[in-house]
């Protein structure tokens, strides 16, 4: 396809698939009751679904939601104001919540998401979120599951975009920008 950027790949589909099985099991070990695992859509669709297939191989059997939280639109900065798209539909009294994302960046979509769960009565929330970008953090909250810690990049593919595009990339690449090696 002409006109579209250069994609690198930062995480390839085998090491990602052995850190979501890694999550997966540590989620396991902590013995969750009545595990609910919300979904954050949309970039964490990939993450969410290859998760809830890990779970079960760890031997346990969530129930799974989605709730679509927007705080970027079409921008590739967020705007720092969380809007509900899709609320989950689930009933969250005294039950283990893991909110799935996909990358934990500025926290304010997660922080708000995991407040608001738990006021609805959740015996606990945690958060699953594959890519973790901590020097970018704006909100008190941190992922109890991290996949990898991610640079200072752009990233898209795994679920991830750029304006909707590459989400369908089976890994996790970044666009480069000047300087990059």
């Amino acid at each position: 396809m002409t006109g579209q950027p250069e994609i690198r790949v930062l995480f390839d589909e085998e090491i990602i698939a052995t850190r979501v099985n890694a999550i997966a099991e540590e989620i396991a070990k902590d013995e969750p009751k009545d595990l609910l695992v919300v979904a954050v859509l949309k970039g964490s669709f990939m993450f969410a679904a290859d998760l809830a297939r890990a779970l079960h191989t760890a031997g346990m059997a969530p129930e799974m939601e989605f709730l679509h939280l927007s705080s970027y639109g079409r921008e590739t900065v967020s705007s720092g104001t969380v809007t509900v798209l899709r609320d989950i539909e689930s009933d969250v009294t005294d039950r283990d919540v893991v909110l799935v994302d996909d990358i934990l960046e500025s926290g304010r979509t997660l922080r708000f998401a995991a407040d608001m769960i738990a006021k609805r009565g959740a015996r606990s929330v945690r958060v699953a979120a594959l890519l973790d970008k901590p020097e970018h953090r704006k909100a008190d909250i941190t992922a109890d599951y991290v996949g990898f810690e991610c640079p200072d990049k752009f990233v898209v593919g795994y679920g991830m975009d750029m304006a909707h595009a590459f989400r369908q990339l089976p890994f996790i690449g970044y666009v480069p920008q000047e300087g990059d090696a």
